[in-house]
Formats: C-alpha cells, sequence, structure tokens
C-alpha cells in the first residue's frame, strides 16, 4: 500500500511539474489561447462548463454509448474467443475475416454505419463494440489455448466431459488472459465511442470536439479533451478492481 501511495504521489507530481512549465512557457512566450491556451484557462474552461451543466449532457451520452458498446462488443468476442477455441476448424476458417474486420480502419467504415443505422447512439454503439470485440476474441482464445495439455489430459482420465473441463479447467486457467483482454477493451471502447461521435453523434464529447474545433475555442477542446482522459482512466481502474476481485480466488497466500 505504502508503495502505492508512492506511486501516485510521484505522478502527481510530475503532473503538477509539467503544468506549471506549460503555464510559464505560455505565459513567457505570450502564446494565443488559440494556439496553445495555459492550463488556468483551460481550468476555467472546464469548471465553466462543469458548472454550468453543460457538459453533462455529453458525458453522459458519450459514457452510455461507451458502456453499451463494451458490453455488446465483449461479451461477443468472449463467446466467439471460447467458440474459437473449442473448435479448432471454426479457428481456422474465421480467423482471417476477425483479423480483416480489425485492420480496416474504423474511421472510414463510420459513414457506411451511418447509412445503414442513422445518426445517433446506434452508429456509435456499433463501432465501440467492433473495436472491443476482437481484443476480447483473441485474449480468450489465447487463455483457453494455454492450457496445459497434461491438464487436460488428467480432467479425460477422470471422466471430465468436454463441459466440464471447460468450466473447472480451461475457463479458470484462461482467467487472466480474458481480463487483460477486457482492460485493453475498456481504452479502446473510448477511442471507439469519441471517433463514432465525431461523424455520426449531435451529442457526445466527441461531437463536442468537433463543435470546439468549428467556433475555434481551443480551451474548450483541451478541457474536453481532459474529461475523456479522466473518464479513460476511472474505466481503466475500474477494469483493474474487477480483475483484482475475480483473480482474488486464484491467489496463494504468500
Amino acid at each position: 500500500m505504502n508503495r502505492n501511495l508512492r506511486s501516485s504521489a510521484g505522478a502527481l507530481a510530475l503532473l503538477a511539474l509539467l503544468l506549471l512549465a506549460w503555464e510559464a512557457a505560455a505565459r513567457a512566450f505570450a502564446l494565443s489561447a488559440l494556439v496553445l491556451p495555459p492550463p488556468s484557462t483551460v481550468a476555467q474552461a472546464l469548471w465553466k462548463g462543469l458548472a454550468s451543466g453543460f457538459f453533462w449532457p455529453h458525458i453522459r451520452a458519450t459514457g452510455a454509448g461507451l458502456l453499451l458498446g463494451l458490453v455488446l462488443g465483449g461479451g461477443i468476442g468472449f463467446a466467439a474467443g471460447v467458440l474459437l477455441a473449442e473448435v479448432p476448424a471454426l479457428r481456422r476458417l474465421a480467423m482471417p475475416y476477425l483479423v480483416v474486420s480489425q485492420v480496416v480502419p474504423k474511421l472510414a467504415l463510420m459513414p457506411l454505419f451511418i447509412v445503414w443505422f442513422g445518426f445517433g447512439m446506434t452508429s456509435m454503439v456499433v463501432i465501440t463494440a467492433l473495436i472491443c470485440f476482437f481484443p476480447l476474441v483473441e485474449n480468450t482464445l489465447t487463455g483457453l489455448a494455454s492450457v496445459p495439455p497434461e491438464r487436460i489430459e488428467l480432467f479425460r482420465m477422470l471422466g471430465a466431459s468436454r463441459a466440464q473441463t471447460l468450466w473447472r479447467l480451461k475457463l479458470p486457467s484462461g482467467l487472466p488472459s480474458v481480463l487483460a483482454g477486457l482492460r485493453i477493451a475498456v481504452v479502446l471502447a473510448l477511442v471507439g465511442a469519441v471517433v463514432g461521435e465525431f461523424i455520426g453523434a449531435g451529442q457526445g464529447l466527441g461531437a463536442l470536439i468537433i463543435a470546439a474545433q468549428g467556433s475555434m475555442d481551443t480551451p474548450l477542446m483541451f478541457a474536453v479533451l481532459v474529461l475523456i482522459s479522466v473518464l479513460g482512466l476511472l474505466l481503466y481502474q475500474a477494469a483493474v478492481l474487477l480483475e483484482r476481485r475475480l483473480l482474488r480466488p486464484y491467489v496463494q497466500p504468500s
């Protein structure tokens, strides 16, 4: 605990140092707020938006789309990973298509999603789910495939069915890899939600960035970026806490 506190204190001290250097440089070089606003100006924009309630509908819109996309994409990705791990022939058939679905830039797919699903929440949820899908597939597949063969053979010798082997051996053994995929998916879900809002939404933090860009309001743009960063950190920390809780029964006390 003391080590974690020292690490957090060090990170906060570094952040404060960077902000002070940014503030000093912006004032020393008389930089325009349109180009690079000082942290004090960004803080004022952030406080004004939070205190007036201007930011909250956008935060809720982004959070709702993010969570829906994460649950949808993560759930389907986990189920697909289990299925591909259990059926090698299906894995060999489907993996090239799964890889192709990820190498295509998501921003390039957004206009197509708008044609199919229209503007608004649905398109954002779809693109977020698509981004979250692959990390869960890949990590679930890797985790289930990494179980030592001798342990699987032992379960067979004891008469365990395929379902019992999956539930009692493969899933607990692959749980760390699955949860690592969830941590990756949480971060990417926020990226997907914001990217989706760039084009296909009238509300949300991504849409607010586009509006701030159009009005040349750089402090507002930075304030929204701060909100996105804080939201991402909170979601990642929630995933870490969930991982610790789920893995606790499998950690041997020292």
